[in-house]
């Protein structure tokens, strides 16, 4: 809405449920009275006790979803809880994101969510309390910011339906409750996006153009430290944000310019000062900048998480098949085929997409409400706002060939949100009207028939499916009805009669209740089965397993649906290649072509939490590979939940503190690949006390191939692990000579065999795998609970 003058004093008048009035026009067009307004008016809109209890309701709902069960998942991404608690323990290793203590390479992402992790466990100690609270608090962050955003413009219960959508939406619950860097990624966009439309509020007077501007710097800063979150990803809401600042901000082109650049400032300068700190402190007095082949952030940035995620080609990432060749184009690959319809395929959809044909509707809806309102209406900016970064980011993650993952759509929940609740109280606003009832119906049922098929991808609740069918059918019949009561023709001017009205006004009201029924039963049992679910590992899914998933899935680390059990591996290997790779599949057999028991030690079945049966298949053998199972006969696939041992009857295996194995499934079970690409493992006590036995005479206390496996060691005895080669094994940190010159220091007490995949993937560097070699042709190997141990000080 404009910025026209309202008296400060004002308030606005409301309807019914606190939302805005509308007066009835000539030809009966139902109209906004009040489409101007200033800041000013807008904070004056005093909230009803109703209002307030719908707030309340919505935060204590979010609270419950972000922190019931929280520590089920224990220190879920081992990969990042390693950084924190390296973070956590030395200052230096906390300003890089460093991975261990003893700095030798970073995570391959930038280290903004890892200092809040970092801070927590120096608050909290080393937990899963303390590494997974920083991320429920995000949750609840977006929630309450996402909630005024939207009500500002759109009224007090459109707020509240975007709080709720955003807080039951699977993939969000998800990533709000683990600690990869997405949740503070999506809590900074939504704080950008909120900070962008606070700013068209203002006047065109010389106060407001300093609010203007002050908004669009904290606009900036938010996008700044997004980038410190998740890099370039996070640029992918400003075109909306451009768009709609150059369009309705209320003052000329050339202060909107000037506006614009001053956020462009502050985004170079939030982000850019830790930029230039990893180009000014040169190679070795900082870690390794892990993810990238030349120890640059710069080619982290526009390569392995840049362009590379677009077009396919990341070098040192993951090798597709036997050609070694990323996903690319629409033929698929390791990471799901491309296309317009990727995130309605699969698992993707049941992250994200219950809401999507609303939420696409809500751009048109919000459009048509606000098509008669001057340029600066921020109705119509709200929705094309929200809408750029629903279509932007929709399409682009439909798109790119690189490596990408379910939850990466988590990156969309915000704006399905906003614009779900656009879409409804759009419609409501012209409920007296044919068209708005007639579209209500329409979207009712065709919501209703998606959500039917997403739940028919799983066999968990089967009668879920029937309910939401038979809900959405009818509550679709009662919209229908009570659009046909308001076509403007004679012949039907014997339903606007007073009993009739009645008649009508009980089937809307019904028609809403089952339609809300339709609309959400599965997102929120989704949501529910995601929140009493553990779920560890670098790769991991919201809500049951789904039966005609594609590519990765959610399978690695994660298991169908989020499953703890069977994930990558655990430690202990006797070979630097893959004891298999088990990944789940849908056939219950195990990756080395036996019968699988399903069983597992917390008594269910299989990689899934359900009880329903296990499931394993086997993608093509990488290069070092063997056919899928352990080198001491085990099959690759045997798993392990609760930190309970890949094997019943080794007593001597201990589980990472607060319990949370992985074994099995990468390379699992004794004798397998280390800790997992994907999935950390646990350590036997035996191991843990070698590594804290005199660790304060040493840097490192052991080295490793790959982060996930240093990271499982690193966890559960709390001291620095090396982690050779980074994520994949694949960087050239360290190269041979410069680990030969850290044994003859005396800086590393063990090398513990297995891990990573080494070199060979996608042009990564064999440096892991040529210290391997030279460790076992110079030190005597020892075998520690099915481990292959080097002490590097013999």
């Amino acid at each position: 809405m404009s910025t026209a003058t309202i008296p400060a004093s004002a308030e606005r008048p409301r309807g019914r449920f606190g939302l805005p009035a509308f007066a009835s026009m000539p030809g009966g067009r139902f109209v906004d009275t009040h489409t101007t307004r200033t800041v000013r008016a807008s904070v004056a809109e005093r909230r009803t006790l109703a209002d307030w209890i719908g707030f309340g309701g919505m935060m204590g709902i979010t609270a419950v979803i972000m922190f019931v069960n929280l520590t089920a998942s224990g220190y879920a991404n081992e990969f990042y809880s390693a950084a924190a608690q390296a973070g956590a323990t030395d200052w230096w290793a906390f300003l890089w994101g460093s991975l261990d203590a003893g700095n030798a390479i970073t995570v391959d992402k930038p280290p903004a969510a890892i200092w809040l992790m970092a801070l927590s466990v120096r608050v909290f100690g080393l937990n899963s309390f303390a590494i997974l609270l920083p991320e429920a608090l995000c949750g609840m962050a977006s929630v309450w910011i996402l909630y005024p955003t939207i009500r500002r413009q759109w009224g007090n219960w459109a707020g509240v339906i975007a709080g709720l959508t955003l807080a039951v939406t699977p993939v969000a619950a998800l990533m709000f409750r683990f600690n990869n860097p997405d949740a503070l990624l999506v809590l900074l966009m939504t704080a950008a996006t909120a900070a962008v439309m606070r700013s068209l509020e203002y006047p065109d007077t010389r106060s407001g153009n300093r609010g203007r501007t002050l908004w669009m710097a904290l606009a900036g800063a938010c996008i700044g430290f997004g980038f410190l979150t998740k890099q370039m990803q996070v640029f992918l809401v400003v075109p909306g944000f451009a768009l709609v600042f150059l369009m309705a901000s209320p003052t000329n082109l050339w202060r909107r310019i000037v506006d614009g650049l001053v956020a462009v400032l502050a985004v170079v300068v939030s982000a850019g000062w830790w930029v230039a700190l990893t180009v000014i402190v040169p190679s070795g007095s900082r870690p390794y900048i892990g993810g990238s082949q030349t120890d640059s952030f710069l080619e982290l940035t526009f390569s392995y998480n840049g362009l590379g995620r677009i077009t396919g080609n990341e070098n040192g990432a993951v090798a597709t098949g036997a050609g070694g060749s990323g996903a690319g184009g629409n033929g698929g690959g390791m990471w799901g085929q491309t296309g317009l319809t990727r995130l309605f395929d699969g698992e993707y959809g049941g992250q994200i997409a219950w809401l999507a044909p609303l939420a696409f509707a809500g751009i048109v809806i919000g459009l048509i409400v606000a098509h008669r309102a001057r340029r600066t209406d921020l109705r119509r900016a709200s929705a094309l706002i929200w809408g750029a970064w629903l279509v932007v980011t929709w399409l682009t993650f439909s798109f790119m060939a690189g490596i990408f993952h379910q939850y990466y759509t988590v990156a969309l929940a915000p704006a399905v949100a906003a614009l779900t609740a656009i879409a409804i109280i759009g419609l409501w606003s012209k409920r007296q009207t044919f068209w708005a009832r007639a579209v209500a119906a329409l979207l009712v049922f065709v919501n209703t028939f998606w959500a039917v098929e997403l739940l028919g991808r799983s066999t968990w609740l089967p009668w879920l499916k029937v309910a939401v069918l038979f809900a959405g059918f009818i509550a679709g019949l009662l919209l229908l009805a009570a659009a046909v009561a308001a076509v403007p023709m004679r012949e039907f001017r014997f339903l606007r009669t007073a009993g009739a009205n009645r008649v009508i006004g009980v089937m809307g009201v019904a028609g809403i209740v089952l339609a809300a029924v339709a609309l959400y039963a599965g997102p929120v049992a989704w949501t529910a089965y995601t929140v009493s679910t553990g779920h560890t590992g670098s790769i991991v899914t919201a809500g049951p397993n789904v039966t005609n998933s594609v590519g990765m899935g959610g399978g690695p680390g994660g298991g169908p649906g989020g499953g703890t059990p069977g994930g990558f591996g655990g430690p202990g290997g006797q070979n630097d290649g893959f004891g298999g790779m088990g990944m789940p599949g849908q056939d219950g057999s195990s990756s080395d072509g036996s019968s699988s028991d399903g069983s597992s030690s917390d008594g269910q079945s299989g990689n899934q939490t359900d009880g329903q049966s296990g499931t394993q298949s086997t993608p093509p053998a990488m290069p070092g590979q063997n056919d899928g199972s352990a080198i001491d006969g085990q099959s690759g696939t045997k798993g392990q939940s609760n930190g309970q041992s890949t094997e019943d009857d080794d007593s001597s295996s201990s589980s990472q503190p607060n319990g949370n194995g992985n074994g099995g499934g990468f390379g699992g079970g004794r004798g397998g690949m280390g800790g997992g690409l994907l999935g950390g493992g646990t350590a036997s006590s035996e191991i843990v006390a070698m590594l804290q036995k005199d660790a304060g005479e040493y840097r490192w206390a052991a080295a490793t191939t790959g982060s996930q496996n240093a990271a499982s060691y690193q966890l559960a005895s709390e001291q620095a692990v090396m982690a050779i080669g980074g994520f994949n094994g694949s960087d050239p940190a360290p190269m041979l000579e410069q680990f030969k010159s850290y044994v003859k220091q005396g800086l590393i007490h063990y090398y513990i065999s297995g891990g990573g995949m080494g070199g060979n993937q996608m042009g990564g560097s064999d440096a892991a795998s040529e210290i391997a070699s030279w460790v076992a042709e110079n030190f005597e190997a020892q075998t520690v609970d099915g481990v292959t141990i080097y002490d590097l000080t013999e």
